[in-house]
Protein backbone atom coordinates (compact mmCIF):
# COMPACT_ATOMS: atom_id res chain seq x y z
CA UNK A 1 0.00 0.00 0.00
CA UNK A 2 1.58 3.08 -1.05
CA UNK A 3 1.89 6.56 1.14
CA UNK A 4 -1.23 8.29 -1.07
CA UNK A 5 -3.57 4.84 -0.25
CA UNK A 6 -2.79 5.44 3.16
CA UNK A 7 -3.42 9.48 3.66
CA UNK A 8 -6.47 8.53 1.60
CA UNK A 9 -7.61 5.68 4.32
CA UNK A 10 -6.49 7.97 7.17
CA UNK A 11 -8.95 10.84 6.04
CA UNK A 12 -11.80 8.38 5.65
CA UNK A 13 -11.96 7.04 8.59
CA UNK A 14 -9.39 8.77 11.29
CA UNK A 15 -10.47 12.30 10.37
CA UNK A 16 -14.20 11.80 10.48
CA UNK A 17 -14.19 10.46 13.93
CA UNK A 18 -11.69 13.31 14.83
CA UNK A 19 -13.65 15.88 13.53
CA UNK A 20 -16.35 16.54 15.88
CA UNK A 21 -14.46 16.55 19.06
CA UNK A 22 -12.69 19.93 17.97
CA UNK A 23 -14.54 22.57 19.46
CA UNK A 24 -15.74 25.26 16.33
CA UNK A 25 -13.89 28.25 16.22
CA UNK A 26 -15.82 31.62 15.12
CA UNK A 27 -14.30 34.22 12.23
CA UNK A 28 -12.07 36.43 13.32
CA UNK A 29 -10.52 39.27 11.97
CA UNK A 30 -6.57 39.54 11.03
CA UNK A 31 -4.54 42.20 11.68
CA UNK A 32 -0.72 40.92 11.37
CA UNK A 33 0.13 38.71 8.74
CA UNK A 34 4.33 38.11 8.41
CA UNK A 35 4.20 34.48 8.53
CA UNK A 36 1.57 32.02 6.15
CA UNK A 37 1.58 28.04 5.96
CA UNK A 38 -0.31 27.29 2.27
CA UNK A 39 -1.26 23.57 2.65
CA UNK A 40 -1.59 21.94 -1.02
CA UNK A 41 -1.81 18.20 -0.75
CA UNK A 42 -2.75 16.41 -3.95
CA UNK A 43 -1.48 16.90 -7.45
CA UNK A 44 0.52 18.93 -9.68
CA UNK A 45 -1.86 20.72 -11.71
CA UNK A 46 -3.58 21.83 -8.07
CA UNK A 47 -0.36 23.13 -7.08
CA UNK A 48 0.13 24.64 -10.63
CA UNK A 49 -2.66 26.80 -10.92
CA UNK A 50 -2.22 27.71 -6.77
CA UNK A 51 0.88 29.89 -7.75
CA UNK A 52 -0.86 33.03 -9.20
CA UNK A 53 -2.47 33.20 -5.84
CA UNK A 54 0.83 32.82 -3.79
CA UNK A 55 2.19 35.73 -6.19
CA UNK A 56 -0.32 37.67 -5.59
CA UNK A 57 -0.05 37.23 -1.70
CA UNK A 58 3.57 38.11 -1.83
CA UNK A 59 2.67 40.84 -4.07
CA UNK A 60 0.41 41.77 -1.01
CA UNK A 61 2.43 41.33 2.05
CA UNK A 62 5.84 41.51 0.32
CA UNK A 63 7.56 40.86 4.31
CA UNK A 64 5.62 38.05 4.73
CA UNK A 65 7.41 34.15 4.85
CA UNK A 66 5.69 31.53 2.69
CA UNK A 67 5.56 27.86 3.67
CA UNK A 68 4.11 25.50 1.78
CA UNK A 69 2.94 22.07 3.20
CA UNK A 70 2.56 19.53 -0.05
CA UNK A 71 3.50 15.96 -0.87
CA UNK A 72 5.68 13.66 -2.61
CA UNK A 73 3.86 13.89 -5.90
CA UNK A 74 3.27 17.76 -6.21
CA UNK A 75 6.02 19.30 -4.05
CA UNK A 76 8.92 19.66 -7.01
CA UNK A 77 6.18 22.38 -8.57
CA UNK A 78 6.81 25.11 -5.84
CA UNK A 79 10.34 24.99 -7.27
CA UNK A 80 8.91 27.00 -9.84
CA UNK A 81 7.68 29.47 -8.04
CA UNK A 82 10.25 32.22 -6.61
CA UNK A 83 7.70 33.82 -3.68
CA UNK A 84 7.72 30.24 -2.22
CA UNK A 85 10.60 30.50 0.89
CA UNK A 86 10.36 26.85 2.50
CA UNK A 87 8.22 23.52 1.16
CA UNK A 88 7.44 21.12 3.77
CA UNK A 89 5.83 17.48 2.90
CA UNK A 90 2.63 16.19 3.91
CA UNK A 91 3.96 12.63 3.63
CA UNK A 92 7.10 12.98 5.68
CA UNK A 93 5.89 12.86 9.91
CA UNK A 94 8.85 14.69 10.57
CA UNK A 95 8.39 17.55 8.11
CA UNK A 96 4.48 17.35 9.08
CA UNK A 97 5.30 17.90 12.76
CA UNK A 98 7.85 20.55 11.70
CA UNK A 99 4.33 22.20 10.00
CA UNK A 100 2.42 21.92 13.02
CA UNK A 101 4.66 23.67 15.37
CA UNK A 102 5.30 25.97 13.17
CA UNK A 103 4.20 29.88 14.54
CA UNK A 104 2.28 31.27 11.82
CA UNK A 105 -0.23 34.39 11.50
CA UNK A 106 -2.20 32.71 8.81
CA UNK A 107 -2.81 29.14 7.83
CA UNK A 108 -4.89 28.58 4.53
CA UNK A 109 -5.80 25.19 3.32
CA UNK A 110 -6.21 24.76 0.04
CA UNK A 111 -7.56 20.82 -0.43
CA UNK A 112 -10.75 21.32 -1.60
CA UNK A 113 -12.51 17.69 0.34
CA UNK A 114 -10.45 15.50 2.05
CA UNK A 115 -10.90 16.33 6.02
CA UNK A 116 -6.75 15.20 7.46
CA UNK A 117 -5.21 18.52 5.89
CA UNK A 118 -8.25 20.66 7.52
CA UNK A 119 -7.23 19.02 11.00
CA UNK A 120 -3.50 19.82 10.23
CA UNK A 121 -4.19 23.26 9.68
CA UNK A 122 -6.37 22.69 13.10
CA UNK A 123 -3.14 21.69 15.03
CA UNK A 124 -1.15 24.47 14.29
CA UNK A 125 -3.10 26.95 16.43
CA UNK A 126 -2.67 29.35 14.11
CA UNK A 127 -5.11 32.62 15.00
CA UNK A 128 -6.65 32.65 11.64
CA UNK A 129 -7.37 29.32 9.76
CA UNK A 130 -8.75 29.56 6.26
CA UNK A 131 -10.49 26.83 4.05
CA UNK A 132 -13.20 25.56 2.09
CA UNK A 133 -16.61 24.81 2.89
CA UNK A 134 -17.43 21.89 1.25
CA UNK A 135 -18.24 19.02 3.86
CA UNK A 136 -17.71 19.05 7.70
CA UNK A 137 -14.33 20.22 7.40
CA UNK A 138 -15.86 23.86 7.16
CA UNK A 139 -16.42 23.53 10.95
CA UNK A 140 -12.50 23.66 11.73
CA UNK A 141 -11.91 27.24 9.78
CA UNK A 142 -12.57 30.41 11.04
CA UNK A 143 -13.32 31.54 7.39
CA UNK A 144 -15.12 29.70 5.22
CA UNK A 145 -14.62 29.62 1.44
CA UNK A 146 -17.37 28.67 -1.01
CA UNK A 147 -16.47 26.02 -2.91
CA UNK A 148 -17.85 25.41 -6.85
CA UNK A 149 -17.20 22.92 -9.24
CA UNK A 150 -17.96 25.39 -12.62
CA UNK A 151 -15.23 28.34 -11.20
CA UNK A 152 -11.43 27.67 -12.98
CA UNK A 153 -9.47 26.44 -10.13
CA UNK A 154 -7.24 29.03 -10.33
CA UNK A 155 -10.06 31.33 -9.60
CA UNK A 156 -11.10 29.20 -6.71
CA UNK A 157 -8.01 29.54 -5.09
CA UNK A 158 -8.11 33.43 -5.75
CA UNK A 159 -11.50 33.18 -3.41
CA UNK A 160 -9.60 31.82 -0.56
CA UNK A 161 -7.06 34.60 -0.40
CA UNK A 162 -9.69 37.36 -1.28
CA UNK A 163 -10.03 37.79 3.15
CA UNK A 164 -6.15 38.70 3.12
CA UNK A 165 -7.53 41.36 0.69
CA UNK A 166 -5.92 39.75 -2.26
CA UNK A 167 -8.14 40.78 -4.63
CA UNK A 168 -8.62 38.97 -8.27
CA UNK A 169 -6.82 39.68 -11.42
CA UNK A 170 -5.33 38.93 -14.66
CA UNK A 171 -3.27 36.17 -14.49
CA UNK A 172 0.33 36.93 -16.46
CA UNK A 173 0.66 34.39 -19.67
CA UNK A 174 3.67 33.30 -17.52
CA UNK A 175 3.95 32.56 -13.84
CA UNK A 176 5.98 30.00 -13.59
CA UNK A 177 10.12 30.28 -13.60
CA UNK A 178 12.62 26.97 -14.37
CA UNK A 179 15.70 27.09 -12.29
CA UNK A 180 19.20 27.90 -14.15
CA UNK A 181 20.55 24.18 -12.94
CA UNK A 182 17.18 22.48 -14.83
CA UNK A 183 17.52 24.51 -18.50
CA UNK A 184 21.56 23.73 -18.25
CA UNK A 185 20.59 19.75 -17.55
CA UNK A 186 17.96 19.95 -20.03
CA UNK A 187 20.31 21.69 -22.98
CA UNK A 188 22.50 18.73 -22.81
CA UNK A 189 20.00 16.36 -22.75
CA UNK A 190 18.24 18.03 -26.14
CA UNK A 191 21.63 18.54 -27.78
CA UNK A 192 20.74 16.46 -30.56
CA UNK A 193 17.90 19.03 -30.83
CA UNK A 194 19.56 22.52 -30.69
CA UNK A 195 18.48 24.58 -32.68
CA UNK A 196 15.27 22.93 -33.93
CA UNK A 197 11.48 23.38 -33.00
CA UNK A 198 10.12 20.31 -31.74
CA UNK A 199 6.44 19.22 -29.87
CA UNK A 200 6.35 17.44 -26.88
CA UNK A 201 3.63 15.39 -26.50
CA UNK A 202 2.60 13.89 -22.52
CA UNK A 203 0.63 10.30 -22.88
CA UNK A 204 -0.01 10.30 -18.98
CA UNK A 205 -2.66 10.66 -16.87
CA UNK A 206 -3.91 10.13 -12.85
CA UNK A 207 -6.41 7.84 -14.23
CA UNK A 208 -6.44 5.00 -17.09
CA UNK A 209 -10.11 6.91 -18.36
CA UNK A 210 -8.16 9.85 -19.02
CA UNK A 211 -5.42 8.56 -21.48
CA UNK A 212 -5.75 8.64 -25.05
CA UNK A 213 -3.72 5.47 -26.23
CA UNK A 214 -0.39 5.28 -27.13
CA UNK A 215 -1.12 3.62 -31.08
CA UNK A 216 -3.19 7.17 -31.20
CA UNK A 217 -0.08 9.60 -30.11
CA UNK A 218 2.34 7.30 -32.11
CA UNK A 219 0.08 8.21 -35.22
CA UNK A 220 -0.01 12.06 -34.60
CA UNK A 221 3.95 11.63 -33.83
CA UNK A 222 4.48 9.77 -37.27
CA UNK A 223 2.05 12.17 -39.33
CA UNK A 224 4.28 15.43 -37.44
CA UNK A 225 7.46 13.18 -38.42
CA UNK A 226 6.48 13.34 -41.85
CA UNK A 227 6.57 17.39 -42.00
CA UNK A 228 9.92 17.09 -40.54
CA UNK A 229 8.61 18.20 -36.81
CA UNK A 230 10.63 16.14 -33.98
CA UNK A 231 8.81 14.77 -31.37
CA UNK A 232 9.70 14.84 -27.83
CA UNK A 233 7.74 12.29 -25.19
CA UNK A 234 7.91 13.19 -21.13
CA UNK A 235 6.07 11.71 -18.42
CA UNK A 236 6.96 9.12 -15.44
CA UNK A 237 8.32 5.49 -14.94
CA UNK A 238 4.62 4.85 -15.84
CA UNK A 239 4.71 6.05 -19.14
CA UNK A 240 8.07 4.46 -20.76
CA UNK A 241 6.62 1.78 -22.93
CA UNK A 242 3.81 4.39 -24.24
CA UNK A 243 6.72 6.73 -24.53
CA UNK A 244 8.95 3.88 -27.15
CA UNK A 245 5.61 2.94 -28.70
CA UNK A 246 5.29 6.79 -29.95
CA UNK A 247 8.90 7.26 -31.20
CA UNK A 248 8.51 4.37 -32.83
CA UNK A 249 8.64 6.11 -36.49
CA UNK A 250 11.11 8.45 -34.96
CA UNK A 251 11.24 11.22 -31.80
CA UNK A 252 13.26 10.96 -28.39
CA UNK A 253 11.60 9.12 -25.78
CA UNK A 254 12.58 11.05 -22.16
CA UNK A 255 9.55 9.42 -20.00
CA UNK A 256 10.97 8.53 -16.62
CA UNK A 257 14.28 9.83 -17.56
CA UNK A 258 14.04 13.68 -15.84
CA UNK A 259 12.57 15.00 -12.80
CA UNK A 260 9.42 17.39 -12.93
CA UNK A 261 11.51 20.43 -12.70
CA UNK A 262 13.32 19.42 -15.92
CA UNK A 263 10.49 18.43 -17.55
CA UNK A 264 9.12 21.95 -17.17
CA UNK A 265 11.84 22.78 -18.83
CA UNK A 266 11.67 20.94 -21.93
CA UNK A 267 8.43 21.88 -22.34
CA UNK A 268 9.69 25.34 -22.05
CA UNK A 269 11.90 24.87 -24.86
CA UNK A 270 9.61 23.23 -27.09
CA UNK A 271 6.77 25.10 -29.74
CA UNK A 272 3.76 23.24 -28.01
CA UNK A 273 2.76 20.80 -25.58
CA UNK A 274 0.09 17.86 -26.69
CA UNK A 275 -1.54 16.44 -23.28
CA UNK A 276 -4.73 14.89 -22.22
CA UNK A 277 -6.13 16.20 -18.57
CA UNK A 278 -3.15 16.12 -16.23
CA UNK A 279 -0.85 18.35 -14.14
CA UNK A 280 1.96 18.31 -16.91
CA UNK A 281 -0.45 20.75 -18.95
CA UNK A 282 -1.03 22.83 -16.60
CA UNK A 283 2.74 23.04 -16.74
CA UNK A 284 2.80 24.31 -19.87
CA UNK A 285 0.02 26.61 -19.41
CA UNK A 286 2.43 28.35 -16.55
CA UNK A 287 4.81 28.62 -18.78
CA UNK A 288 2.90 30.44 -21.67
CA UNK A 289 3.48 27.38 -24.31
CA UNK A 290 0.60 26.48 -26.32
CA UNK A 291 -1.25 23.57 -25.69
CA UNK A 292 -3.21 21.01 -27.36
CA UNK A 293 -5.74 18.84 -24.94
CA UNK A 294 -8.02 16.36 -24.89
CA UNK A 295 -10.89 16.08 -22.36
CA UNK A 296 -13.01 13.83 -21.49
CA UNK A 297 -14.22 12.50 -17.97
CA UNK A 298 -12.67 15.80 -16.11
CA UNK A 299 -14.69 19.25 -16.17
CA UNK A 300 -13.03 21.28 -18.40
CA UNK A 301 -15.10 24.20 -17.29
CA UNK A 302 -12.85 23.65 -14.39
CA UNK A 303 -9.71 22.32 -15.60
CA UNK A 304 -9.13 23.26 -19.35
CA UNK A 305 -6.50 25.91 -20.44
CA UNK A 306 -8.39 29.44 -21.44
CA UNK A 307 -7.23 31.76 -23.83
CA UNK A 308 -6.76 31.64 -27.58
CA UNK A 309 -3.06 29.80 -27.73
CA UNK A 310 -5.11 26.96 -25.92
CA UNK A 311 -7.17 24.36 -27.86
CA UNK A 312 -9.57 21.85 -26.21
CA UNK A 313 -10.58 18.89 -28.01
CA UNK A 314 -13.72 17.76 -25.99
CA UNK A 315 -16.72 15.49 -27.76
CA UNK A 316 -19.10 16.61 -24.38
CA UNK A 317 -21.04 13.47 -24.35
CA UNK A 318 -24.28 13.56 -22.17
CA UNK A 319 -22.25 11.55 -19.50
CA UNK A 320 -19.15 13.50 -19.02
CA UNK A 321 -17.98 15.29 -17.46
CA UNK A 322 -18.06 12.76 -14.69
CA UNK A 323 -15.45 13.69 -12.22
CA UNK A 324 -16.36 15.06 -9.06
CA UNK A 325 -13.91 16.71 -6.44
CA UNK A 326 -11.25 14.34 -8.10
CA UNK A 327 -12.55 10.82 -8.00
CA UNK A 328 -14.09 9.73 -11.72
CA UNK A 329 -16.28 6.37 -11.21
CA UNK A 330 -15.88 3.33 -13.17
CA UNK A 331 -17.27 4.11 -16.89
CA UNK A 332 -19.34 1.52 -18.25
CA UNK A 333 -18.66 2.54 -22.01
CA UNK A 334 -14.70 2.39 -21.67
CA UNK A 335 -14.58 6.10 -22.05
CA UNK A 336 -15.75 6.57 -25.14
CA UNK A 337 -15.77 10.82 -24.45
CA UNK A 338 -11.69 10.05 -24.91
CA UNK A 339 -11.70 7.30 -27.80
CA UNK A 340 -14.45 9.63 -29.93
CA UNK A 341 -11.20 11.96 -29.84
CA UNK A 342 -9.60 11.43 -33.67
CA UNK A 343 -6.27 11.45 -34.59
CA UNK A 344 -6.98 13.88 -37.69
CA UNK A 345 -8.90 16.10 -34.89
CA UNK A 346 -5.38 16.71 -33.04
CA UNK A 347 -2.79 16.76 -35.55
CA UNK A 348 -5.28 19.43 -36.66
CA UNK A 349 -5.48 21.21 -34.18
CA UNK A 350 -1.66 20.96 -33.99
CA UNK A 351 -0.99 22.40 -36.95
CA UNK A 352 -3.21 25.21 -36.37
CA UNK A 353 -1.29 26.17 -33.25
CA UNK A 354 2.15 25.70 -35.03
CA UNK A 355 0.58 28.16 -38.01
CA UNK A 356 -0.85 30.69 -35.92
CA UNK A 357 2.44 30.88 -33.55
CA UNK A 358 4.50 31.28 -36.98
CA UNK A 359 6.36 27.76 -35.95
CA UNK A 360 5.12 25.67 -38.89
CA UNK A 361 7.05 28.37 -41.08
CA UNK A 362 10.18 27.50 -39.54
CA UNK A 363 9.77 23.73 -40.48
CA UNK A 364 8.22 24.40 -43.94
CA UNK A 365 11.86 26.32 -44.84
CA UNK A 366 13.82 23.56 -44.23
CA UNK A 367 11.30 20.85 -46.06
CA UNK A 368 8.90 20.96 -48.88
CA UNK A 369 5.30 20.91 -47.07
CA UNK A 370 3.79 17.68 -47.52
CA UNK A 371 -0.24 17.67 -48.37
CA UNK A 372 -2.36 15.43 -45.59
CA UNK A 373 -5.20 13.71 -46.49
CA UNK A 374 -7.87 14.69 -44.30
CA UNK A 375 -9.03 11.20 -44.54
CA UNK A 376 -5.22 9.45 -43.14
Amino acid sequence: MNKTTILKAWDRWLSIFLIPWFAERLSTSISHVASILIIRPGGIGDAVLLIPTVHAIKEKYPAATITILAERRNSEVFALCADVDMVLRYDRPVELMTAIKGTYDVVIDTEQWHRLSAIVARLTRAPVLIGYATNERSRLFDIRTPYSQDDYESESFFNLAAPLGVQHHQVSERFLVIPATANANVSRILADLAGNNFVVIFPGASIAERRWGGDRFRQVAELLSSLGIPVVVIGGNADKEQGELIVAGGGLNLAGRTSLVETAAIIDSSVLLVSGDSGVLHIAVGLGKPTVSLFGPGRARKWAPRGERHIVINKELPCSPCTTYGTTPACSIAAQCMRDITVDEVFNAITMQLTSSGAIGSFCCKRDWIKIDAGH
